[in-house]
């Protein structure tokens, strides 16, 4: 996963626009390639690690990782630790995670026509 350098100007108009434009926020904190499908997964219920990389092969470990991190500092997934042996960590959307749903749920019905669409032409 590629990450700009917070000293590019390309990082400060990135954030510059974010703050300015809601729909660039947004976009930035569910864009990544594997952000927006983790989502789309735990919409139907908490996984645990080694299930989302049974749905997800092709992400690395620490991909999956640096994404899951990514999403519970930014309050759209929540991480929920059991003291079992072995060790048991859950992953769920939050109140505001759960809010993406109908987005989601677009996005989905968009790629299907257009790709549709695109397969015609």
């Amino acid at each position: 996963m590629s990450k700009i350098k917070e000293t590019s100007t390309n990082f400060a108009n990135k954030q510059a626009l974010a703050e300015e434009c809601a729909e660039v926020y947004a976009a930035n904190l569910i864009g990544g390639q594997w952000t927006l499908v983790i989502c789309s997964w735990l919409l139907s219920g908490k996984l645990r690690f080694s299930e989302m990389k049974a749905l997800l092969p092709n992400a690395t470990d620490r991909t999956l990782a640096l994404n899951l991190r990514k999403l519970e500092e930014h309050n759209i997934i929540k991480r929920s630790v059991y003291a079992e042996m072995p060790l048991r960590v859950e992953y769920e959307l939050t109140e505001i995670g759960f809010e993406l749903e109908p987005v989601i749920r677009q996005l989905e019905a968009w790629g299907i026509k257009h790709k549709h669409a695109s397969a015609n032409t």
